[in-house]
């Protein structure tokens, strides 16, 4: 900081350390449905493109043992979003679906608007992962427009 710039960083107020700041819950929220996210579209797909879904075909999609899927099943089905019972597939609730088809859309935004940058497809695929979970809605408005409208000039 320049010497004469009028602030002193030791006088500047600090933000209660026991108090997390709204971009911080946000973003443990965002945390919380990261995975009931992935697993609704993961389900989703499964289901669109083979019929069913089953707990080995999310074991395999999502590289993890068949303990935490099943453990992973039981919260969503706690939560309202799936429905299933043992050695049987797995099927979204109607909430599971709503859940499935918004985190779709907004992959589909996320993606395709860094496409429309020019990051490879690669690259946009695997950030679309992080990304599409902790994009607020204002800037998921702000994507589609451009994808729609193009660039504000």
């Amino acid at each position: 900081m320049p010497p004469d710039s009028g602030t002193d960083a030791a006088s500047a107020p600090l933000r209660d350390p026991g108090l997390p700041s709204k971009t911080h819950q946000r973003t443990r929220s965002d945390h919380a449905s990261e995975v009931a996210e992935d697993y609704v579209e993961a389900i989703a797909d499964a289901i669109a493109q083979r019929g069913v879904c089953r707990a080995v075909d999310l074991v395999n999609q999502f590289a993890v043992t068949h303990a935490t899927v099943n453990n992973t099943i039981g919260r969503l089905q706690r939560d309202g979003l799936v429905q299933t019972e043992p050695y049987q597939p797995i099927e979204l609730t109607a909430k599971g679906k709503r859940l499935a088809t918004q985190s779709r859309k907004r992959h589909e935004i996320v993606e395709a608007f860094l496409r429309r940058l020019g990051v490879s497809e690669q690259t946009a695929a695997a950030d679309t992962e992080g990304i599409e979970h902790h994009v607020s809605k204002e800037t998921l408005a702000a994507m589609k427009r451009v994808l729609t409208k193009g660039w504000p000039e």
